[in-house]
């Protein structure tokens, strides 16, 4: 299923002039910060790329990078939350995703009227706010978000390779693949390795 501007659409018919969709990326590897975006799509004009948005699973890394180039050059506001490994281990990493949300909608340059935001819901951000389940499969400006979130973290990641060489970084974003699991077991966790995830906390006790 195409994500559409549905929601978008009957959200405005409400009165929200500029909607913001948020999404993440990275709760679940075992190393790593978790990313959030928050985008508000131009309304005016519907760009030839906006068809092509999707949830970011369902792109390959070339159309991810040239998707997350159209939506940072055409018009679209756009906000990005950062928060580490270290805040994921001190208050889990559900509360660390909406604390990254909550960073990605405050650096909006263009303050949005109402929030659209995958599965999760803001209770500290003062403004309507709408959780939709499968959010990047639904909405475009969900899509967007999770675009641009996923290819700010996978570059983060390519940066960390080289950081701590060895792991495999720029090739599994710290996510519990095989290979990855063998090189934990080989070299111990790395400096941003989540030491409350399994089975890196193992290493800890």
């Amino acid at each position: 299923m195409a994500p559409t501007f549905d929601e978008e659409e009957r959200l405005r018919a409400q009165g929200y002039r500029l909607v913001a969709g948020i999404d993440e990326a990275g709760r679940g590897p075992l190393a790593g910060p978790v990313v959030a975006a928050a985008v508000i799509l131009p309304t005016e004009r519907q760009p030839f790329w906006l068809p092509q948005l999707r949830d970011s699973k369902q792109l390959t890394p070339h159309m991810r990078e040239f998707l997350f180039d159209c939506i940072q050059r055409d018009g679209a506001y756009f906000g990005v939350g950062l928060v580490t490994h270290e805040v994921i281990d001190e208050y889990g990493i559900v509360a660390a995703t909406r604390l990254a949300m909550r960073y990605a909608a405050e650096q909006l340059s263009a303050r949005p009227d109402c929030l659209l935001i995958d599965y999760l819901t803001l209770p500290d951000v003062p403004l309507p706010q709408m959780s939709i389940v499968r959010g990047d499969s639904r909405s475009l400006s969900i899509a967007a978000a999770s675009i641009v979130a996923k290819v700010v973290r996978d570059r983060l990641m390519v940066h960390y390779d080289r950081q701590y060489p060895g792991y495999g970084m720029s090739r599994h974003k710290g996510y519990g693949t095989p290979e990855h699991l063998e090189l934990l077991q080989r070299l111990g966790p790395s400096p941003i390795h989540r030491r409350t995830f399994s089975p890196v906390q193992g290493f800890f006790r």
